[in-house]
């Protein structure tokens, strides 16, 4: 190395140190005070790097509380049960668990649904994924007539992309604007727009709004699903960002998809608490649906309570992140007000559970039933016109897409058996039934991008020109 010049990056490069804001202020330190041998190691060696993470060689062990009942799957579990394997090698992992609506989704080594992952001292955003905080309400409407609630939930909630306009927004609580204000993920303007016109707004997929009636009591309840919409999704963006920064410092061997945040550093900190306000949102996001419902039709709401099944939950040094998995364990939601909720699908009972937390669940049980296999492969297998699929599988429910377009690939056919989902949460002590919300009717997104704005915009060119040619 030149010692008659200055110091640059490429010299600390060379010399083995990543790259990283902190060369700037160090150059000019050792430039301007001429550091040079013994001095200039002695400098840099608080700039120096640990020495990477490895993977573990094996696998940690980790439960199953699935099994397969069929040939189809058998497919399912073994590429759940096989990512899961990739996925326990990730160095912050300590345990890890499956629940029987388990189901892959992403590249291998992606927590499946339906998988709980334990970390020490570290979060993982990408094993709760985009949809943070995915969560259900219920609502007991004592003998209120189911399609009254029903209709005016209809006439109350939002599903489809984006939020509400200014003339049809709920009010912004100032508690929750002030807790954004304070912390440096949720801090900027476009967030807390966002924030604004995504509250009481349900998104798309397999959210829905369910109506039916309590087995127990005969009461008329209404269970909410949905997640923390745009907010949630732009924390998960920005949380990727920071835990890739320290997967390549820390652990550059780790998936990518499994980058970590350290939770003793600031990052980790400020992230955890961004976790905590995002909670409050999406609690907030359900219960201004369900007041509006109240209100509407002038009744009292009788109990009330929710859970999570899409989060990280803190045990001391431990976090348990749940991708879709429902916490039985009081410890993990300090406002736990009542029991759990387990949607199943649209023609079946929503489970209202308890249970108890053992070595093999870990404290959790399933969110749902969850699928066997994708959209599109279901969308494949039937047959007959859209219609003809709808009626058959919704016979005798007031079944409503708010798009006005039927989703086939959220009829119950698309789900995994719900007997035995139900069989194997009694098998692998996952929860006891307490009682069941009976359906009456659900509304869901249906297929809003069959007639989306930008489609018929597209659309239109095309016949345009279709027409000059």
């Amino acid at each position: 190395m030149k010692t008659n010049t200055k110091l640059t990056g490429h010299d600390l490069l060379a010399l083995g140190y990543r790259q990283g804001k902190w060369m700037k202020d160090a150059l000019t330190h050792i430039n301007n005070n001429e550091l040079k041998g013994e001095a200039l190691d002695l400098y840099l060696a608080q700039f120096k790097s640990p020495d990477p993470i490895a993977l573990h060689n094996t696998p940690i062990d980790f439960s199953i509380n699935i099994k397969a009942e069929n040939e189809e799957e058998k497919d399912n579990v073994d590429k759940v049960i096989n990512s899961m394997q990739t996925l326990m090698k990730t160095p912050t992992l300590v345990n890890g668990a499956i629940m029987p609506d388990a189901c892959p989704t992403g590249p291998d080594g992606t927590i499946p649904v339906g998988g709980v992952a334990v970390a020490k001292n570290a979060i993982h955003p990408g094993m709760h994924s985009a949809d943070i905080c995915c969560s259900v309400m219920l609502t007991d409407f004592g003998k209120a007539d189911p399609k009254a609630i029903l209709d005016a939930a209809h006439a109350n909630t939002h599903f489809g992309p984006g939020g509400r306009d200014r003339d049809s927004q709920f009010r912004f609580p100032k508690e929750l604007l002030d807790a954004f204000e304070s912390n440096y993920f949720l801090n900027d303007g476009n967030m807390i727009q966002i924030a604004r016109s995504h509250l009481g707004t349900q998104g798309d997929g397999n959210h829905f709004l369910f109506v039916g009636k309590s087995k127990n009591t005969g009461n008329t309840m209404l269970v909410t699903h949905h997640g923390s919409r745009g907010p949630g999704a732009k924390l998960y963006t920005k949380g990727m960002k920071i835990a890739e920064r320290f997967r390549k410092e820390l652990s550059p061997d780790t998936k990518k998809q499994n980058a970590w945040i350290p939770f003793e550093t600031e990052e980790g900190q400020a992230y955890w608490d961004a976790l905590q306000i995002i909670r409050d949102w999406t609690k907030t996001n359900h219960e201004v649906l369900h007041n509006s419902v109240a209100e509407a039709l002038e009744i009292e709401i009788e109990n009330r309570y929710w859970n999570e099944h899409n989060f990280v939950f803190k045990d001391g040094d431990l976090f348990y992140h749940a991708k879709g998995a429902t916490p039985l364990d009081p410890k993990f939601m300090p406002d736990i007000t009542g029991p759990r909720l387990i949607p199943l699908n649209m023609s079946e009972p929503v489970l209202i559970v308890e249970g108890n937390t053992t070595n093999t669940n870990l404290g959790f049980a399933p969110h749902g039933a969850g699928r066997n296999v994708s959209r599109t492969q279901h969308r494949k297998s039937k047959t007959g016109t859209t219609m003809q699929i709808f009626k058959e599988e919704t016979r005798g429910l007031d079944i409503r897409f708010f798009s006005k377009e039927i989703d086939i690939t959220e009829l119950p056919s698309a789900y995994k058996n719900a007997k035995a989902v139900r069989a194997q949460m009694d098998e692998f002590n996952l929860g006891n039934v307490i009682d069941e919300v009976m359906p009456y009717g659900c509304i869901m997104a249906g297929d809003w991008q069959k007639n989306a704005p930008w489609k018929k915009r597209r659309d239109k060119r095309k016949n345009s020109r279709r027409k000059k040619s």
